[in-house]
Order: structure tokens, then sequence, then C-alpha cells
């Protein structure tokens, strides 16, 4: 069977959940091979996280050289891998960085580009959601080798030995990939809860909530399921809440578990940003509020009560 690239996304010598769900997805395509691309070591560290989901190879691109620059020596060094493998298809998670990353590769292989997929098929193809999610095509490169962008937990990932061999690959920086250097690092402080994108459980506050203050309602009953807290345009815009934590089609797209949307109307450009979510659970008082419309389970009824009245039940049932 061919080969199917996976960029593997890593942070603190722990893969991230987004990479074993492409592991997963290369898997149904053909034999999937991870990426490494970084720092010296960061390859050894990541090797038995990576064979427990089935990579036969890791391809390790790494160096000091690779360090420092923005985006464009990933995409040459996924290139040089390309070249080397002859792959069916390349895979990488839908994080702002990584479509930059995709779209360079593609535009270097004279290869087509599927961006936001939100499920792959065995002939490369995709299923993805367009237009503010109101269509749902099937999508394949028609020409090169197929270069897809896959959002977070859109696949369930699935545990499957693999052999990890472990293949070095040099890779030569071009002068136009190092025009652009990174001249300084800021680490954005981050909390106990699950980051956004990533999260396989959403609790999401729209204007409904009223106010700034009666946001940790929101935090509460994400808390009590574990889950990364979202909001809606409206809240954002009234500067409640950081845009980091912006829902929909400008802001984080998000495709969990579980999304529970508490006082959000269900605008089209939130919707767009949350509808492949497998579970939708919606808290309003207005019984036509659009968000209903792909609610998989829908309370009509006061937040203010509904919402602590479950962070309540779900307390009591994890005790």
């Amino acid at each position: 069977m061919a080969e199917v690239l996976v960029l593997v996304d890593s942070a603190d010598g722990t893969v991230k959940k987004a990479t074993f769900e492409l592991l997963t997805a290369a898997r149904s395509i053909g034999t999937a091979s991870a990426v490494v691309i970084g720092a010296p070591g960061t390859a050894a560290a990541l090797k038995d996280q990576l064979a427990e989901y089935g990579a036969a190879k890791i391809y390790v691109a790494e160096g000091d050289e690779l360090l420092g620059f923005s985006v464009a020596p990933k995409a040459e060094a996924l290139a040089a891998v390309a070249a080397q493998a002859s792959p069916a298809a390349v895979l990488v998670s839908s994080s702002a960085e990584n479509k930059e990353v995709a779209a360079r590769l593609a535009f270097k292989l004279g290869s087509g580009i599927l961006v936001d997929a939100v499920a792959v098929d065995g002939d490369a193809s995709a299923t993805q959601s367009i237009f503010g999610g109101a269509i749902t095509v099937q999508s394949k490169v028609s020409t090169g080798i197929p270069v897809v962008t896959v959002r977070p937990n859109s696949v369930a990932p699935v545990a499957e030995a693999g052999a990890a061999e472990v293949v070095d690959v040099a890779v030569t920086l071009s002068d136009a990939a190092k025009a652009a250097t990174v001249v300084d690092n800021v680490v954005e402080a981050k909390g106990s809860r699950p980051q956004l994108a990533d999260a396989s459980v959403v609790v999401s506050g729209g204007r409904g909530i009223g106010n700034a203050d009666n946001f940790k309602i929101i935090e509460a009953l994400a808390d009590s399921l574990g889950a990364a807290v979202g909001a809606s345009r409206a809240v954002v815009d009234a500067g409640w809440v950081d845009h980091q934590m912006q829902v929909g089609q400008t802001g984080v797209t998000v495709s969990p578990q579980l999304y529970v949307a508490v006082g959000i109307s269900g605008a089209i450009q939130h919707r767009a940003g949350m509808q492949t979510s497998k579970t939708i659970v919606a808290i309003n008082k207005d019984p036509e509020a659009p968000i209903f419309e792909l609610a998989d389970f829908g309370v009509v009824g006061d937040l203010f009560q509904v919402a602590p009245a479950l962070t309540e039940e779900i307390t009591k049932r994890k005790g």
C-alpha cells in the first residue's frame, strides 16, 4: 500500500490528539507515516506515541537551522519528505499555521489542496462543509498528490501498533525559506481547561448571558464537564471575553464530540464554526432560535436556571 504522510503536531514532548486522528484517517487510505519537523531530539520523544497509533515510518527532519523562521521551512521539509516517499496523500490538521504549510506544499508539489475536511475516504477524497455550513460536498484532488487539511475532532482516533521505523531526511533550506525570521515569541498563558480548537467537549455562551460577570455560569458548566470554553461573536464584540474564545466563521472552528450552546441564538456565522460537532445541546429561552435547527437535544428555558442546575447535577454524579 502507498504511504500517506501525516505532519505531526506536538507540544512539550507530547503528540497532539489531532495527529492521532490523522494517523487513523491515513490508515483508511494507505500506510500511515508520520513526519516530524523540529529541533534535534524531537522525534525520539514522540516515537512510542506515534507507534501506538499506527505510524509505520517516522520521517525525521530535525535541525537548529529549521528553527527561528516562519512556516516556509516546514513546507520545504515536508516537500523533501514527499519527494522521498512518493505518498498517496499528505494530511495535516487544520490549524492556521498548518493551512499555510499545506498551501505552500501543494504549490511546491504542483498538486491540489482540500481545506477543512471533516472526513477522508479511502481514495483520498474529502468531505467538506462549505458556504457557512449550508452545503456538504465531496471533493477530490485531480492533479498531483492530494494535500488535505482535516479539522480536529472530525475523526475518532483508533490505536493500532505500527513499526515506527525512523527515516532521517536531509533538508537544505532555500534562501527564500529563510527570508522571514521570528524575532520574538510570546507564550500565551494557559489555564487548566482544554484548548478550544482541540477539545472534545466545548461549552459556549452567547448574548443571552446578559453581561461579562454572568459568563462565570458558562465557565462553571464547562469545568464540570472538563470542557473548553467558547463564545459567540456577539459576546466577543461586547468585550466580555477575549477574541481567542470566539467560535464561528471568523473565529475558531471546532468539531467536538459534544457542543453545548448556552444563550446562543445560532446565527449562520456561529453555526459555520461548530455545526460539525457530533452532538449539539442547545439551551435558549426562545423556542424559535435557529440553534435548535442544529441541536440534537434542546432545552427551552431560562439559562440562569437551567445551566446552574445542569452544573450541579453533573457535579453530583461525578462525585
